[in-house]
């Protein structure tokens, strides 16, 4: 049995409360490594030609408020 069976088969295995705390934190987590991905992604300029054409097409007013 590999570590993430295991893991899933420890984690089927938790009392309600116990789950409940293991969701909070795991999107807690997860949440914080999108950021730090993103964070990244931006400094390393990936989303920079997404940005701009996001901009151009705002100032071609080709945007619209939701």
């Amino acid at each position: 049995m590999d570590t993430v069976e295991s893991i899933e088969q420890q984690i089927a295995s938790l009392p309600p409360e116990d789950l409940a705390r293991l969701r909070a934190w795991f999107a807690s987590f997860d949440a914080d490594a999108w950021d730090r991905q993103i964070a990244a992604d931006v400094s390393a300029g990936r989303l920079d030609a997404i940005a701009q054409a996001a901009l151009s097409e705002h100032r071609r007013g080709q945007t619209k408020l939701l």
